[in-house]
């Protein structure tokens, strides 16, 4: 049974894909020959066409399966796509997307059920498969190379236990130079326990492994994965992008042992920086958190 809904979301995702870019097609040719209010109203609704879209050729027709980040175990969220490929499509699409969804599966006569709502991303880590067991009682570092890529130094198979003021430098440090991973700004500053301990390790996805072409350079850095303590005692998972020079010079602390047990639950930790502050959001005030929101600040993003 749920090989044949696997089946029926991907040939699904297919005409969907092609109505989409149909209709794409259709508006742009009009857009050149109105002006003013209607030639925005038509860009707007290819803007919401493409944004509804432009995941549905990977569902309809996936890649081999790889996880982006070798030795974890795989998400909620990802299981539930897994079972149910249109559950990210379905449930991102918004009441208007999921209208136009239906009403074009409707018109080709098809029959579809739309997948349940993708899960609430646990608070905590996961427990430990057998084979991370394995890897644990072995003294096994967690985080793999992916298959043709240079391993990491030495030096970056290490977590490393930070105070507040040490987290906020490194997420400032790469928002001022840009490099893509952190941010948050004042309202991380704001939200992190003052008084918490946070961890810290080289965690690069596969496709921000040191040395992938991005933009006109190989990228450098290294993306860490982050433990951090926020100021209601709740752990949550972070991304930050940190100069391989800056995390070397921070202090090890820990021992090896413990290391790894921290690390397995840095990995496994779903719930991010991003959830909890949108579950924040109804009791944040300055008087409770001494956070001023401004226009450009917001809760970090996790890729």
């Amino acid at each position: 049974m749920r090989r044949r809904e696997s089946e029926l979301d991907r040939d699904i995702a297919a005409l969907l894909a092609a109505r989409a870019f149909i209709e794409i097609r259709h508006l742009a040719r009009s857009a050149r020959l109105e002006s003013g209010d209607s030639s925005e109203d038509t860009l707007e609704r290819i803007r919401f066409l493409a944004n509804l879209a432009h995941n549905l050729p990977g569902v309809a027709r996936p890649r081999p399966s790889t996880p982006s980040r070798r030795g974890a175990s795989p998400g909620s969220w990802e299981q539930a796509t897994a079972t149910r490929p249109l559950t990210g499509v379905w449930n991102t699409a918004g009441p208007k997307g999921q209208a136009w969804i239906l009403r074009h599966i409707a018109q080709a006569g098809r029959t579809w059920t739309p997948p349940p709502p993708l899960p609430e991303r646990r608070k905590g880590p996961s427990s430990m498969t057998p084979r991370q067991w394995a890897g644990f009682l072995l003294g096994r570092w967690p985080v793999r190379t992916p298959v043709g890529r240079e391993p990491l130094p030495a030096a970056a198979n290490v977590l490393k236990s930070l105070d507040t003021e040490t987290v906020r430098a490194l997420y400032e440090e790469a928002r001022r130079l840009r490099l893509g991973l952190g941010g948050g700004g004042p309202w991380l500053r704001a939200h992190l326990d003052p008084d918490g301990v946070h961890y810290l390790l080289p965690d690069p996805a596969s496709y921000y492994w040191p040395g992938t072409p991005i933009r006109d350079a190989e990228i450098g850095w290294w993306q860490c994965t982050a433990l951090l303590r926020m100021r209601n005692g709740e752990q949550v998972s972070g991304m930050v992008a940190v100069l391989p020079e800056a995390f070397t010079a921070l202090p090890t602390t820990l021992p090896r042992r413990q290391q790894l047990r921290l690390a397995h639950r840095t990995r496994s930790t779903e719930r991010d920086t991003y959830l909890w502050g949108r579950d924040h959001k109804a009791e944040c005030a300055p008087q409770v958190c001494g956070y001023v929101p401004e226009a450009t600040d917001s809760a970090p993003t996790t890729t």
